[in-house]
């Protein structure tokens, strides 16, 4: 049962990754379609993740009151119907209202599931949780490249993505009784108390504004390449959107197998060894990515980002109870939840500003800076989590 239960929630983070990678892709067929500026798309992207901030910060609230399980369902839902009004929108302002409710739910599913695998399973488990995030922000790219030129156009891809959200949804309900089963205490009112507390106790907390900065690192560039990406080898690169389109996909191909192999080593390795691994791997990528290199290369270099960063917010996740605390995981859980949609709703759109000002020239160079910070913060993060930081042997 443990096992069935583990595949289901597998399931619902393919159904968080299909919307996170679905608009990026289709954003150069839709701003050209509607007229529009490039950089108008970070308005979507803004309301989507004040949505996902919003549930975050509530998330141990709702948890209590209605356990994971009808959380994640309910959520799940929620973000097939946001889709589902997007890919009948007429207009740029009906895209953005829809943006909203779908970033709730968003928020929602990833607070509860990270919060709820880190407390009940390994970080092999936590790392293949988010290598099926991968899955399903692999798959968006690849079903738009394919429908793009057809007279479906990228609405074709949305609804596409709609149904496979509506089976996810329909096997999340069906599951509901399951998690009680396995164990135990998993729905609404029967939940254990975790502490909700309030933002201000959570700031006094020792290393929790460290790991916000990693989450904001980390989410900055993994957002930026899937917001950015494709406008990226379209403007600078002088490719056509449906190739970029294509491209992008190994972006997100990287990350899967990033978190993939985390998992797989996770048994070897502590978490901070992961982390380290990966970030030597994405400073590579984004080197390269900053040299005077072709389309086919400069997608090389954005496979090898997602394949170095993909492993990091998973491994973050995990720490968490082992850092904090179990009792204190799910509000700082939220909290850093919170502060990486903070990150994904501003940072991609200054990169768009200065894109639209200087040139999408200036993408990978924005991406190394934020490397830069990363790399900083670690060096901060090894006094901090000392007790911690020092289990990166192998084991």
């Amino acid at each position: 049962m443990a096992t069935i239960l583990l595949m289901v929630i597998y399931m619902a983070f393919i159904g968080l990754g299909l919307p996170d990678s679905l608009f990026g892709a289709a954003w150069p067929a839709i701003y050209t379609e509607y007229g529009l500026p490039f950089s108008f798309g970070s308005f979507v992207t803004v309301l989507s993740f004040f949505g996902t901030t919003i549930s975050s910060l509530c998330s141990a609230k709702v948890i209590n009151r209605f356990g994971t399980n009808r959380v994640t369902a309910f959520s799940t839902a929620l973000t097939a119907v946001a889709l589902l009004g997007m890919s009948f929108t007429g207009s740029f302002l009906p895209m953005c209202l829809c943006a909203l409710p779908l970033g709730l739910g968003a928020g929602a599913i990833d607070t509860a599931l990270n919060n709820y695998v880190a407390l009940h399973y390994s970080a092999t488990q936590m790392s293949f949780l988010h290598c099926f995030y991968g899955v399903g922000i692999s798959v968006s790219p690849y079903i738009l490249s394919l429908v793009l030129n057809g007279e479906a156009g990228w609405r074709g891809g949305y609804r596409i993505a709609v149904m496979i959200q509506a089976v996810i949804a329909s096997v999340l309900f069906c599951s509901l009784p399951l998690w009680k089963k396995v164990h135990g205490k998993e729905s609404g009112g029967e939940e254990p108390e975790v502490k909700a507390l309030p933002l201000k106790e959570i700031v006094r907390i020792p290393g929790v504004k460290v790991m916000w900065s990693l989450f904001i690192c980390s989410c900055t560039i993994e957002c930026t390449c899937g917001s950015w990406g494709s406008t990226f080898l379209v403007e600078h690169k002088g490719l056509p959107a449906e190739q970029a389109a294509g491209i992008i996909t190994f972006y997100y191909v990287g990350i899967a197998v990033g978190r993939f192999l985390s998992g797989v080593v996770a048994t070897k390795l502590h978490s901070w060894a992961i982390v380290k691994i990966g970030q030597v791997v994405m400073g590579l990528a984004l080197i390269l990515l900053c040299l005077p290199v072709g389309g086919s290369l400069a997608g090389v270099a954005l496979f090898l980002v997602g394949l170095g960063n993909g492993p990091l917010f998973p491994n973050f996740n995990y720490l968490t109870p082992e850092n904090f605390g179990e009792e204190l995981s799910p509000s700082v859980i939220g909290t850093q939840m919170a502060v990486a949609s903070i990150a994904i709703m501003t940072t991609p759109v200054l990169c768009s500003i200065l894109g639209q000002m200087l040139g999408m020239g200036i993408f990978p160079v924005y991406l190394l800076l934020f490397f830069v910070l990363m790399v900083v913060t670690m060096c901060r993060a090894r006094s901090v989590f000392a007790k911690t930081y020092n289990k990166t042997r192998i084991r």
